[in-house]
């Protein structure tokens, strides 16, 4: 959906504009997204392009609390970090459904290694975690081999970084369950309409007509450029005023900001860089720093690489572990050490074991 608001935006776009330039990047971005939309697989890198020192002062700068701040470990592991993805469906990627997918896999790595691994492949869920370098990073104690209950052998395999699998209805349900009153019924997850959702695409479309600014450009290695420049309070508040009318149609818990919201929000300009090769897209990258408006924030970007898709594969020799297993073995592990009942960064808040993270964490 979001590749073809982009595209139907830059479209209307240049026919608003009607010069020859946005015309011709309209066409291209066009038929780029079109073959994408064609692949039933798709391979993506996502590298936040920045470094420890910018993070650090983009941190200081939304003032933290005291023992909040973000650490120098976090910071040096985030400015590496890179997200391998691939998704495989049995149709063309631009008419899959929820159903139609039969592969995913992600990979956060880093200059010292593969930090966690997660695939998605037909009934199960496939984890592998460097747990102590995670630990270390997020501020939370790892509870040790021994610490484990004799028959939690299975969890001994995430403490040393091997391959695990779980089923994932089974995960999908007791998450859904966690925080839940007993005997209720999970809430669905929260959804838009065909017919909201051409209205926001739509919205989308008429905005950036307004708005964005596209040029192109060539470069020595053959590749082509098109440029997409915007001041972001100005892109954002005409968006949301776009789509007021719709509010009602959105799911509940997607309040919209007002105005008053956003009037402190920067308007410094934003440019996305989209790379073609032989019409092919193969590189977006998004330039942030201006939004940080902070002098010591010298570098904040985001970079997406595109390649031809991978089939993910199942990893041999995972061991199979259940819900049960995991949370009466880190149970246990926590009750044996009195010092993991009093550390808050280790129990973290109930939103965050509610929505799951703290199980894919763990695993």
């Amino acid at each position: 959906m979001t590749a073809t608001a982009v595209v139907g935006a830059v479209l209307v776009g240049s026919a608003a504009c009607g010069t020859v330039e946005q015309l011709s990047a309209g066409k291209k971005l066009d038929e780029a997204f079109e073959k994408l939309a064609s692949e039933k697989s798709i391979s993506f890198e996502l590298d936040l392009d920045t470094d420890a020192h910018s993070l650090r002062a983009l941190d200081a700068s939304m003032d933290p609390e005291p023992g909040e701040e973000m650490s120098d470990e976090a910071a040096d592991l985030i400015s590496g970090a890179k997200i391998s993805v691939t998704v495989q469906s049995k149709k063309p990627i631009g008419e899959s459904g929820e159903k139609d997918y039969v592969g995913m896999a992600l990979k956060i790595s880093t200059k010292d290694g593969d930090l966690t691994e997660y695939r998605v492949i037909g009934d199960y869920t496939y984890i592998r975690s460097d747990v102590n370098a995670l630990g270390k990073a997020m501020g939370f104690p790892v509870p040790s081999m021994k610490d484990l209950p004799p028959e939690a052998g299975g969890l001994k395999k995430v403490l040393e970084g091997e391959w695990v699998k779980i089923d994932t209805k089974e995960m999908e349900k007791t998450t859904a369950e966690m925080g839940a009153e007993p005997g209720a019924t999970p809430a669905p997850e929260p959804t838009l309409d065909a017919k909201a959702q051409k209205q926001l695409l739509e919205a989308l479309r008429q905005t950036v007509a307004r708005e964005v600014v596209f040029r192109t450009a060539g470069d020595k290695d053959g590749s082509e450029h098109i440029t997409a420049t915007a001041p972001f309070r100005t892109l954002i508040t005409e968006f949301l005023g776009e789509i007021r009318p719709l509010a009602k149609s959105l799911p509940p818990g997607m309040e919209l900001p007002t105005d008053k919201d956003l009037k402190d929000a920067p308007n410094a300009k934003v440019s996305a860089d989209f790379t073609l090769r032989n019409g092919e897209l193969t590189e977006v990258s998004v330039d942030l720093a201006g939004l940080a408006e902070n002098a010591k924030v010298k570098k904040l970007g985001l970079v997406v690489r595109i390649s031809e898709g991978q089939k993910p594969t199942a990893p041999a020799g995972a061991t199979e572990l259940d819900m049960e297993e995991i949370l009466g073995g880190f149970g246990a592990a926590m009750m044996d050490d009195e010092a993991l009942f009093e550390d808050d960064a280790f129990l973290g808040d109930e939103a965050f074991i509610e929505d799951g993270a703290f199980l894919e964490e763990a695993a």
